[in-house]
Order: C-alpha cells, then sequence, then structure tokens
C-alpha cells in the first residue's frame, strides 16, 4: 500500500493520534487513536512519519475544510497559513458536517425531486423562497463532501435521461460551484447567483428539455424556436417570481452567449454565466439522450476547456482543476487494461482514486477493489464512454470505500 509524508505539527500533545503512524517503508511505529504525551511528541518529530494514501487524503480534505471555514470566518492570514484538523474536523470535514453515508444518495435523489417539482412552474407560489432554500441545501451537501456529490451526479447523468431537466441543472450547479472557487474576484453572493442561476436557466423549457432527452428525431421549427427564446423567457417568468437578483438574471439571460476570454475582466454577471456556459457543456456532454449515447470523461472535458474557437478557456479551464480530467463517477482504463470508476480527485487532475471493476480479461470483478493511480501500473490511460462497460455499480459500496 502506498504512504504519504504526515506534517508533524498535526500531531498534539494530549490527544489521541488520528491515523495510524509508520515509517518510510509502512512499518507501524504507533496506532491509530494512541495517547501522545509531550516527551513522545517530541521524539515523534525527529522522525519522517507516514500514514497510508487513505488516510493521507482524508487529511488533505479536512486540510482544505479548516482553511475553507476560517477563510469564511475572515481570519488572519497567518492563522489561515497555520490551518490544521483536528478529530472532530475529520469526522466533519467541512462546516455542513459530512452526512452518514447512507444518507447521501437520499438526499441528493431527493433535492433532485423537489428541484423538478420547482422547475415544472416558476408561478406557484413562494416559488424565489422555495429555490433559495434548495440552492442552501445543495451548497451544505456539496460542502459536506464535494467528492461523494460528483459521484453519484456524474453517475446518474451517465445512465439515464428521465427527468433529465432537474438531473443536468443539478450536476451543472455543483461543477459551476466548485469551479468558482478556483475563479479569482468571485464573492460569496456571487456564488450564491450563480447556484441559483444555474438551477433555473432552463425554467422556461423544463418540459421540452424533458421531452428532448427522449427525443430521436430532429427538432422541429416549433422546437428550435422555443429553445431559443428560453433564456429571455427565464427571465421574465424569473422577475415574475420575485426574482430581483441583477447577477442571477442577467446570467439566466447570458448562459448561451456568455463569450469567452479573460474572466477578470468580465463584469461579474458574464463571469457567472461563462462558468455556467462550460459547465452547461461539459454535464451534457456525459449525459446520454436517447439519440446519442454519452461521451468520456475525457472527451467532456475537452468540451469544456476548449472554447468556441478550439482555443484554451479559462473558465474550463476552472473546470478541470475542480473536478479533474477524470471526475468521480466517470469510468477509467487503466494501464494494466483493466477498467475502473473514479471515486475521489487526486492531488493531480490526471491521478484520482478509482475503484476497478472489471479485469483485463473482461470480466466483472465481484467486489471493486481500490487502486493507486499514481502509480504506473494503474495509471489512468484515458476516458471510457458509459455505454462500453455493462456493469450495475453498488454506489453504496463505492461510498463506503472512499
Amino acid at each position: 500500500m502506498p504512504y504519504q509524508p504526515l506534517p508533524p505539527d498535526v500531531l498534539r500533545a494530549g490527544f489521541p493520534t488520528l491515523f495510524a503512524l509508520r515509517d518510510k517503508s509502512g512499518c507501524l511505529l504507533v496506532p491509530k487513536g494512541t495517547l501522545v504525551d509531550s516527551e513522545q511528541l517530541q521524539q515523534l518529530s525527529t522522525r519522517d512519519l507516514y500514514v497510508d494514501d487513505q488516510d493521507g487524503e482524508a487529511l488533505r480534505r479536512a486540510i482544505a475544510g479548516k482553511v475553507h471555514e476560517l477563510v469564511r470566518n475572515d481570519e488572519l492570514l497567518g492563522r489561515i497559513a497555520q490551518a490544521r484538523p483536528d478529530a472532530s474536523d475529520l469526522l466533519v470535514p467541512s462546516a455542513a458536517g459530512r452526512r452518514r453515508l447512507d444518507d447521501a444518495p437520499t438526499d441528493w435523489s431527493n433535492l433532485q425531486v423537489r428541484l423538478a417539482a420547482l422547475l415544472r412552474d416558476a408561478a406557484q407560489p413562494e416559488f424565489a423562497a422555495r429555490l433559495m432554500q434548495l440552492q442552501k441545501t445543495l451548497f451544505d451537501q456539496i460542502n459536506s463532501d464535494p467528492d461523494d456529490a460528483l459521484l453519484l451526479l456524474v453517475h446518474a447523468a451517465t445512465q439515464e435521461y428521465r427527468d433529465y431537466s432537474a438531473s443536468h441543472a443539478l450536476l451543472v450547479a455543483v461543477v459551476a460551484e466548485l469551479a468558482s472557487r478556483h475563479v479569482a474576484g468571485i464573492t460569496p453572493a456571487q456564488r450564491q447567483s450563480l447556484r441559483c442561476a444555474a438551477l433555473t436557466m432552463n425554467v422556461a423549457m423544463t418540459a421540452l428539455q424533458n421531452q428532448l432527452a427522449q427525443q430521436s428525431s430532429p427538432l422541429s421549427a416549433a422546437q428550435r424556436a422555443e429553445i431559443d427564446s428560453h433564456p429571455a423567457r427565464a427571465v421574465a417568468a424569473l422577475r415574475a417570481a420575485g426574482v430581483g437578483d441583477a447577477v442571477w438574471l442577467a446570467a439566466v439571460q447570458h448562459h448561451h452567449d456568455a463569450p469567452p476570454g479573460p474572466l477578470a475582466g468580465m463584469e461579474p454577471a458574464l463571469r457567472v454565466a461563462r462558468l455556467i456556459r462550460r459547465a452547461d457543456v461539459f454535464a451534457a456532454r456525459l449525459s446520454p439522450r436517447r439519440g446519442r449515447q454519452a461521451l468520456s470523461a475525457t472527451a467532456a472535458a475537452k468540451a469544456a476547456y476548449l472554447d468556441e474557437h478550439q482555443k484554451p478557456d479559462e473558465a474550463g479551464s476552472a473546470i478541470i482543476k475542480a473536478v479533474g480530467l477524470y471526475p468521480p463517477g466517470s469510468l477509467v482504463r487503466l494501464a494494466d487494461g483493466e477498467t475502473a470508476v473514479v471515486l475521489r480527485r487526486g492531488r493531480r487532475a490526471n491521478s484520482p482514486t478509482v475503484a476497478c471493476i472489471v479485469n483485463p480479461a473482461g470480466a466483472v470483478l465481484a467486489s471493486p477493489a481500490l487502486r493507486y493511480t499514481h502509480t504506473p501500473a494503474h495509471a489512468v490511460t484515458g476516458g471510457v464512454a458509459p455505454h462500453e462497460v455493462k456493469v450495475r455499480l453498488n454506489l453504496q459500496r463505492l461510498l463506503q470505500m472512499t
């Protein structure tokens, strides 16, 4: 099993160890949960300590969650730089708190059902207030575990096209939100507007969008006209529902025509709209229709990264930084010929944590097996389109592996 160096200042006198501590060869030095006193801490601080890869990833996520919390609270830079998690952070790696694993699929499924009900009629009572509450729930669930969110939503997007409008909007909102965290200058208020705009960008054509996902024939003239006019009609519907957020409304208006270019030079609404536009492209490429098959994550990433002129796009680059070249929930081929499903993003865009589901001979494994893609034998060589692998995944088991 691969091991990662442990930062020495993670250990604290008078507290139990968060992980099993090992030497470089993997030999156990201190079992997990051992109470460390001051003398032992001084001795350990003189050694190079290691933890296994899974614990190292948990530590990385916990530190990131602690930093995010301190930034949100406007703490001093010095304290942010020294951010280190404690045991409670590892159990609750974000402000929202990590949910029980068996709740994650239900939570995201329930959110999709709620969104589908909202998008059917923007004129229903309390539409704006209910949408705001829904985006707040979405934000909390993303922060609870972004990798779980991506695994569940990407997998769902690649498998079916029923209730497409709501499932697509959820995935776009999650991808755009995560990408916005890699763009300088976007404020928390603008990120809230981004989430709301991503969820409601197609509110004026929800029924048509669901119909088109199951339609194999070409667009009719009436359908094309409805598609072309839907941004303006969505804005009108949102205004009628009481939405007054200018960035939200402008982002919906321009979610199909926000131009490429440096994001820093754009006004806030266009910057938000551009992120949504590229996330929209990314999510659409991952999703099948009755008339076309879903593409691999590699193809979807390329579509998001290259702009309308086939040049690198800054918003697309933010998406790749956020979700990786191979997002959780997508399928990949490994150097040894195995096929695997991505479980978590890695430290590099091309080195996620994966679980092997099909061996090189094409046989389905009885139980998924963890693989570490930074090793040559298990390096990712490319994405695999969903229709190429006929395996029914046990999402609950996959979540438990992460």
